[in-house]
């Protein structure tokens, strides 16, 4: 049985009230997420939420505006997740004016928050209002980091969703493209491989209708299921996440046995990390 922590029991100070005059001090950010990654491994949302407020008001009170920062940008991916729009869009109006109090405008951290404010208003239904912060992302993440990095193979992968939301699929499929291409680069990237052969799946369906596309379709679905069943892919609570977000593809298009298999393997993967819901 897990122990109770501070953000368990204490109630935070106001985030609005000024902070005593002083050093900042820094929170201790690897506390933090290693405990919020424990929450999320069991879907346990509102104990994660508790969590980052907890932490949130800490750092405030500290007036350690990077640490905050890096908490708001952990709190809009939550809150998403849960889809709790206004929550999350408050977090996003704090993360913006947090990059400019930090004076971190052109740097990464800004790139990482703008790609996660991004995805709060795709996940929301607001692809147009998406679009410029993957854009102002881009071109920070291209400037600033090697052609292999992960990050970027993030991006263009979320990006490419909202661009095919909009109707603009050629540009969409030049970025998974560019997506496959980061990942199949990296030495556990099967995962993400796996994401990304989905959706261009879907974008193949957007495009040009099912029966067009039933083709490709098809041949990227094997690619997922053979990068799926990878034996030495670890069957941890990520894995168990991507087979749960594949799994329904593959019963809407019709492979019904493979998307059983692929529940049955996310269970069996949080059963033995003593995540299960049950």
């Amino acid at each position: 049985m897990n122990g109770l922590r501070p953000e368990d029991y204490l109630e935070p100070s106001c985030v609005f009230c000024k902070p005593e005059e002083g050093a900042p001090t820094p929170v201790d950010l690897r506390r933090c997420v290693t405990r919020l990654d424990e929450y999320l491994a069991r879907n346990d949302y509102a104990a994660a939420e508790r969590h980052l407020d907890y932490w949130r008001q800490e750092a405030a009170a500290g007036r350690d505006w990077r640490g905050l920062l890096s908490i708001e940008n952990e709190r809009m991916g939550l809150l998403r997740k849960m889809g709790k729009r206004e929550p999350a869009m408050e977090a996003v109006q704090r993360a913006e004016e947090l990059v400019s109090r930090a004076g971190l405008e052109d740097s990464v951290t800004a790139a990482t928050t703008w790609l996660n404010v991004g995805t709060v208003y795709k996940n929301f239904g607001e692809a147009s209002k998406a679009l410029p912060y993957y854009e102002k992302a881009r071109a920070i993440y291209e400037s600033a980091l090697p052609p292999e990095d992960c990050r970027r193979g993030g991006l263009y992968n979320n990006m490419a969703l909202v661009l095919a939301d909009l109707g603009r699929f050629a540009e969409a499929r030049e970025l998974y493209e560019k997506a496959l291409a980061v990942m199949e680069t990296q030495p556990n990237g099967a995962l993400e491989l796996a994401v990304t052969e989905l959706n261009l799946a879907n974008l193949a369906e957007a495009e040009t209708g099912l029966l067009e596309a039933e083709t490709e379709i098809e041949t990227r679905l094997d690619r997922v299921w053979t990068l799926l069943n990878r034996p030495e892919l670890p069957h941890d609570g990520y894995y168990a996440f991507v087979c749960e977000k594949c799994a329904p593809s593959f019963d809407y298009y019709g492979r019904f046995a493979d998307a059983q298999e692929l529940a049955e393997a996310a269970r069996n993967a949080r059963e033995l990390l003593g995540t299960s819901d049950q």
